[in-house]
């Protein structure tokens, strides 16, 4: 397939998709003060209604891997945006909070197969040599997605207020719809397919999957469960920043993302050359990510923004663990397998948010913030849960009682 086409029919259709589902998912960090007030919202209310979406986006993970490696990627996309597109309208038109809830759960459902139809969609039309950095610009895609959940969102607030973005975003996911009915390139349905239980069989019992989980499951579910929304709160509540400033400050932080991923990209193309186990440079990444939340524990608020670039700037290294897992698993079994990584990422994801929320709301707050000691302890939560992954991994390589690891068969595409 030449490149214009290449670009023209996959990359195009299908990173749009991932685009939207990223800017659907992070548009509540936005919309949090006039949700909050038009619906009376507690924290913890806000957290839960705002990571529904990752626990509904988490349950179509499996069957929608499943329908992926039968059916192909374009035929399966389309109609679950078509899904997405009556929740957002749903949500735009919604007046009670349970009915809010359901149009965000929902949504999960509609946008739950984007990322996971892209990466199929590459793996089945580019070269193994050229998926590093293809997935590295797909999550830079991703980046400009959650960068538009912010100050274009706050722009458009003054003019159509929150109901009215979301008839807007309904629009936009309409149109992508069309976009991959139209132009995205349609695979035969594999008969052969693995049966469900088998194949997640084969996959659990992968070492190189158990190994990924150990090292980068509870580090990516943090970002996720963070970044979509606590972040820009914490910003408000604790640094005391007016939510002009959190509009912008969430602009930077959600645009690092794009050069995080290319640069990830890079790295692991790097790596590939030089035979280095991608998983260690995804430990490194790890313990970056770790060292700015512990700095995000300090109480000196003039840091604060730079901060929060750096969480998200960091936290793409937890986004390799998809690119080792589709470098390394069998074609037939691709969707899967990172299918049931998003479903473990994603539920955890929910936990986090969800649970971030109801650490906070644990102190009183004043008015519709919480204190600063209430964020202390979410982010002194999460560094505990983490760091028993990067040191386990982290053990072996310092202490030099064991051999070569199994991933460093992972430094290379097969």
């Amino acid at each position: 397939m030449s490149d214009r086409h290449l670009y023209g029919m996959v990359f195009l259709p299908f990173a749009f998709g991932h685009f939207l589902q990223c800017l659907l998912r992070n548009v509540n960090a936005t919309l949090a003060p006039q949700l909050m007030a038009a619906l009376a919202l507690t924290p913890g209310q806000l957290g839960l209604l705002t990571s529904v979406y990752f626990f509904s986006f988490a349950l179509v993970q499996l069957p929608v891997g499943m329908a992926l490696d039968r059916w192909g990627p374009a035929r399966v996309q389309w109609p679950m945006l078509l899904l997405a597109v009556l929740a957002a309208l749903g949500f735009a038109g919604g007046q009670q909070f349970s009915q809010l809830l359901a149009a965000r759960a929902l949504l999960g459902f509609g946008l739950g197969g984007c990322f996971m139809a892209a990466l199929k969609a590459f793996s089945l039309w580019v070269e193994p040599a050229r998926l590093p950095s293809l997935q590295g610009y797909l999550v830079a895609v991703g980046g400009l997605g959650a960068a538009s959940a912010t100050l274009p969102v706050r722009w458009l607030l003054h003019y159509a207020g929150w109901r009215g973005v979301f008839i807007g975003l309904a629009l936009l996911v309409l149109a992508g719809a069309l976009l991959l009915r139209w132009r995205a390139p349609r695979v035969a349905v594999d008969e052969g397919a693995p049966a469900s239980s088998a194949a997640l069989r084969l996959v659990l019992q992968d070492a190189s999957f158990r190994q990924v989980l150990r090292l980068l499951l509870v580090p990516h579910m943090v970002y996720f469960g963070v970044q979509g929304l606590w972040l820009g709160r914490w910003l408000s509540d604790a640094g005391h920043y007016p939510e002009v400033q959190v509009g912008y400050l969430l602009y930077l932080s959600m645009a690092a993302i794009i050069l995080g991923a290319i640069v990830m990209g890079r790295l692991t193309q790097w790596a590939a050359r030089r035979g280095v186990a991608m998983l260690h440079i995804a430990a490194c990444g790890v313990a970056l990510f770790l060292l700015v939340q512990l700095a995000m524990l300090c109480r000196w608020s003039p840091a604060f923004p730079v901060l929060a670039v750096l969480f998200t700037l960091t936290g793409t290294a937890t986004g390799m663990d998809y690119t080792i897992l589709a470098q390394n698993m069998p074609a037939s079994l691709s969707a899967r397998a990172v299918t049931l990584l998003n479903l473990l990422i994603f539920m955890g994801a929910f936990a986090v948010q969800a649970g971030f929320g109801l650490v906070v709301a644990l102190w009183p707050s004043a008015g519709q913030q919480q204190p600063v000691q209430a964020y202390q302890a979410a982010y002194g939560l999460l560094i505990v849960l983490q760091l028993p992954g990067l040191l386990r991994y982290l053990w072996p390589q310092l202490s030099g009682r064991m051999g070569p690891r199994p991933a460093t068969s992972l430094s290379t595409p097969r």
